[in-house]
């Protein structure tokens, strides 16, 4: 990041995450699960946070190791962790997460509102109804179609 934009914001770029954790009160979490990223915080990277960090997962469950953030929560070492994603999802009933101390998570629908989710049964109401009928869907309905990415995420 350029010197002039870290003045003007108030922040310091770090390139180097494990240099970056110990700085930080709150960690949101908001990147793809991808090999590099999948079980990220682990016992290592989470002993390099602060005592009392509090971390938002918005990103996916796996990049947690699951009970790397239990012994955390437990210990008190994570003074809150939050999430809305699970793994695996749907979280099974006997989910570590669901038992560890000082943590909020949701199944999966922090997003949702009111009107979402009334926009989300008409939408599936309208699937139903082509469906039966024989009909297509709309184009801007389909992510994968016969086995390729649709051509608005190509």
């Amino acid at each position: 990041m350029e010197p002039e934009i870290e003045n003007q914001i108030g922040a310091q770029f770090e390139e180097d995450l494990d240099k970056m954790l110990p700085k930080c009160d709150i960690i949101v979490i908001n990147t793809p699960l991808t090999e590099k990223t999948k079980g990220l915080f682990d016992k290592a990277k989470i002993s390099k946070l602060k005592k009392g960090v509090l971390i938002v997962n918005n990103a996916r469950g796996a990049i947690m190791d699951t009970q790397a953030v239990v012994d955390g929560c437990s210990s008190g070492h994570i003074a809150g962790y939050s999430g809305d994603v699970w793994y695996p999802q749907p979280a099974p009933k006997d989910h570590p997460w669901r038992y560890m101390p000082n943590q909020a998570m949701t199944p999966h629908i922090s997003g949702t509102t009111i009107d979402a989710q009334l926009r989300y049964a008409a939408g599936v109401k309208d699937m139903l109804d082509r469906y039966f009928k024989g009909e297509d869907f709309p184009a801007q309905h389909y992510i994968v179609k016969e086995g390729e990415l649709a051509p608005q995420y190509r």
